[in-house]
């Protein structure tokens, strides 16, 4: 009984990896303070124990009560570049997972993109293109948005025609990575309302060729669960799977800043996906946690507190999401 549950649960990890650079300069990039003569001296060393880290932390998310499951697709934010993702899924020890990737290139500033990465036994994607989000005054040149149709179920065979987009089987994933908070939240809200108003521009489109598609928002949004923001895209009929997620191990969010937890990374879906949905949790695993000397408790350990490098994981917490798809 607890295999036939274990094969028919489409699992899917958002990751904030937290600065996962590679150690070449992009001289396109402000990315000088990630390599081996920068500020946080990021030697090849320090850059594979990070791959090799993230690898483990990936393979372990796959365990619970009911047994073990490699992750279907993992959506990954501050991830620099193609060949970043290639050493994780090709060299790392995840390589024996067999993952495949999909990512952005975007004009962020810094260099960090977006990505999906999945087993492709159980996720077949059909098309996927990136979402460039227009600037507003003062905007800095943010992620792209990463869109993906795929099948659940790769080991099917592929249909006789070509898919459309409102084929009732078609998943619809979206990795966000929004701007973040510099400035302050007021100050900032507006650049990521223009993420979540090119979300729904492509969301709408979706739905016009299929009203009860099945669609998936994964990623760091830089803002909690009752933001106006996630609230344009709950009034647009987007359900937020993730807002009460919960870690086994103390976790009451996925961030923890100045002893106070909350959320920015959200799953958010379709209710034709969230009716689906079999549990939500934050992975607090013992590993990506350590002792909050200042304020008590736990919070995530992080790759540097400081300049001090601990080899840590990032400063967000996994979530994890279990569907029957």
């Amino acid at each position: 009984m607890i295999s036939l549950l274990l094969a028919s649960l489409f699992t899917l990890i958002e990751l904030n990896c937290e600065n996962l650079f590679d150690t070449r300069h992009d001289s396109l990039k402000n990315d000088t303070e990630f390599l081996p003569e920068g500020s946080h001296h990021w030697t090849r060393t320090r850059y594979w124990h990070k791959l090799n880290d993230i690898g483990r932390e990936i393979i372990a998310l796959g365990d619970d009560s009911a047994g073990w499951r490699l992750p279907d697709v993992v959506a990954m934010c501050e991830v620099e570049n193609d060949s970043v993702m290639y050493d994780l899924t090709k060299r790392s020890l995840l390589r024996k997972a067999r993952y495949e990737y999909l990512m952005t290139d975007s004009p962020d500033e810094r260099g960090i993109d977006v990505a999906l990465m999945y087993n492709p036994v159980t996720f077949r994607p059909l098309s996927h293109h990136a979402i460039r989000i227009p600037l507003l005054p003062d905007m800095r040149p943010t992620r792209d948005i990463l869109y993906v149709a795929g099948l659940v179920g790769g080991g099917r065979p592929p249909p006789p025609y070509p898919l459309l987009v409102g084929e009732a089987d078609t998943l619809h994933l979206f990795v966000v990575h929004a701007p973040s908070r510099m400035g302050g939240e007021r100050a900032s809200r507006p650049f990521r309302l223009q993420v979540v108003r090119r979300l729904i521009t492509a969301i709408d489109s979706i739905r016009l060729l299929q009203p009860d598609a099945q669609i998936i928002l994964a990623g760091d949004f830089n803002d909690y669960a009752d933001s106006p923001a996630l609230d344009s895209l709950y009034i647009h009929d987007m359900h937020n799977v993730s807002a009460t997620a919960r870690g086994a191990n103390g976790a009451r969010g996925t961030y923890r800043f100045r002893g106070e937890w909350g959320s920015l990374d959200q799953i958010i879906c379709s209710l034709s996906v969230a009716g689906k949905l079999v549990d939500c949790r934050i992975g607090d695993l013992p590993f990506l946690l350590e002792e909050d000397e200042k304020y008590g408790g736990v919070h995530p350990r992080r790759t540097y507190l400081g300049p001090k490098y601990q080899r840590g994981f990032s400063d967000h917490l996994p979530l994890v999401a279990r569907f029957n798809l």
